[in-house]
């Protein structure tokens, strides 16, 4: 994330402390973003000049922009497969369920002794219960109810507290973080209430049009059979929502069992932070491998031989953020050129130490404004994006 151009004497009184940053005199660490850090590794140079308000230029640039921007559109076209292909199963678990207390019912009812508690009398009870939910569940749709007992902890928060300035972007399977419902929102809770409602009324009608307990039974096993043809439309949904799905999953480049947990859209996705350093950026996604959150880099172009150390620096950068964001350690980050080409960047003592001693660096160049070319490689500087403003370029 590239910051806006420094003003005159925007780093005046500006020092490095003892924990190696370099902070204002109010004590607010100068900011260094992620792509600051893959600037200033390309050539710091370079980097002073985007700094300046320098733009790159050339195809290769415009290329980039335009892959990765189709990039983006796959990862959030897998994202909104994954969402409904997860709601699709929460319904059909939960069709599926009423079929087990269908049948289950149909079996009670063959056995029990209606002396004692007639078809009928069972009936009156059931629908009583039934409006009780449905009145319950009106209620806590229109009321925030969760807001007054404190209750906004999620599912997807308990598998790790992702958060960005305090905006969680996991979704759970039925409503978002932070939810609290009320004024016409619903939730889990809300849509269980409706559900079961729902069940109980039908066991009533059924059990009213029933005389004796066998008619109870064969009424029940007929709505359960009934509900299994439901079920079993539902199911079909699902199961071509999974096809589609996988196909996104292929498209995107992503294997089996892994989960975005975040994607870098500047109009939703927050800015990751580190208000110590004053290191901040967007990885392009984060996604859940084994229960851990794994920061990925994708660079477009041409695939190298060996990854370039700018684009480590930068993947070391969003680990670092991602640990803080999730107060969580994160054992490695992936660079990836292209779908296939991928690299594992581990997150040990060394990459740390090299990562915070990019950062003390960059900040230092901030407000000495000293920056030189770091190569004597002519055909870097011909494919630099800033060589037509490069008063130090070697061609």
């Amino acid at each position: 994330m590239a910051q806006d151009s420094p003003t005159p004497d925007q780093f005046s009184g500006a020092e490095l402390h003892e924990d190696g940053v370099w902070r204002l005199q109010n004590g607010k660490p100068l900011r260094v973003s992620a792509s600051d850090l893959e600037r200033h590794e390309y050539c710091p140079l370079s980097w002073s000049l985007a700094r300046e308000g320098k733009r790159g230029q050339g195809e290769a640039i415009t290329a980039g922009v335009e892959k990765h921007a189709t990039i983006h559109g796959q990862v959030k076209d897998y994202q909104e497969k994954h969402a409904k292909l997860r709601m699709a199963m929460v319904i059909w678990s939960w069709w599926f369920a009423v079929i087990l207390v269908f049948t289950i019912d149909a079996i009670a009812f063959s056995l029990i002794d209606d002396v004692v508690h007639t078809p009928l009398w069972i009936a009156r009870y059931m629908a009583l219960w039934a409006l009780s939910l449905l009145i319950t569940g009106i209620v806590a749709v229109y009321l925030p109810w969760r807001k007054w007992i404190g209750w906004t902890n999620t599912i997807a928060k308990s598998k790790g507290d992702f958060h960005a300035d305090d905006t969680y972007h996991i979704e759970s399977i039925l409503q978002p973080q932070g939810f609290i419902g009320g004024w016409f929102e619903a939730g889990r809770v809300e849509a269980a209430l409706f559900m079961s409602a729902i069940a109980l009324a039908l066991h009533s009608i059924a059990l009213v049009g029933a005389e004796n307990k066998s008619q109870a039974g064969f009424l029940l096993a007929v709505l359960a059979m009934a509900w299994t043809l439901i079920a079993s439309w539902q199911l079909q949904k699902a199961l071509l929502v999974e096809n589609a799905l996988e196909i996104a999953r292929e498209i995107v480049g992503l294997h089996k069992n892994t989960e975005i947990a975040y994607s870098d859209n500047e109009d939703t996705s927050s800015l990751l932070k580190d208000p110590i350093t004053g290191l901040r950026g967007r990885p392009d996604q984060i996604v859940i491998v084994d229960g851990e959150f794994i920061p990925v880099e994708q660079k477009t172009g041409r695939v190298p031989k060996h990854p370039h150390r700018s684009h480590k620096i930068q993947v070391l950068a969003y680990l670092h953020l991602v640990e803080l964001s999730t107060k969580r350690s994160t054992p490695y980050g992936v660079l990836r050129y292209g779908n296939e080409d991928l690299h594992q960047i581990p997150w040990d003592d060394e990459n740390k130490g090299m990562l915070f001693d990019a950062i003390a660096e960059v900040q230092r160049l901030m407000v000495h404004n000293d920056a030189k070319r770091n190569h004597e490689r002519p055909g870097k500087c011909k494919n630099c994006s800033r060589n037509y403003a490069c008063p130090d370029a070697l061609v």
